[in-house]
């Protein structure tokens, strides 16, 4: 999903609560990425900002957007089982699967159905 989103191999992320974020003009615009979840980016320049969840109180501000990116160190990989692999520098950090947080799969589950498996393919079927 992130690569559809950036255009690219990977994404860098800061998650944070909703309410820690405050925007100094005007919030993102928005898309549904799926039926779970929205993206911001800025309406001006296409910059994508943000993923979040629905239903969470928490979200993700892309990193690369941030004035500083370089304050900002990396602590772990997600979703490491789409990973490009030729793509991939060993950096020494963790990596995490997405299928180890019951709590996102059991989100795509009530979205798609049980037998899902969460990631673009599922977003990119048609609803029946």
């Amino acid at each position: 999903m992130c690569q559809l989103a950036f255009g690219n191999t990977r994404a860098a992320f800061l998650n944070l609560r909703k309410d820690e974020v405050t925007w100094t003009t005007s919030p993102p615009s928005t898309y549904a990425s799926s039926k779970i979840a929205r993206r911001g980016f800025c309406a001006s320049c296409g910059t994508p900002l943000t993923f979040e969840y629905v239903d969470s109180p928490r979200m993700d501000l892309s990193i690369g957007s941030l004035d500083e990116p370089a304050a900002i160190t990396p602590v772990s990989h997600f979703a490491i089982e789409s990973r490009i692999e030729n793509w991939h520098a060993e950096d020494g950090l963790p990596g995490e699967r997405f299928d180890a947080y019951p709590q996102l799969v059991e989100r795509w589950k009530k979205a798609y159905g049980d037998n899902v498996v969460p990631g673009l393919d599922a977003a990119r079927k048609p609803s029946s």
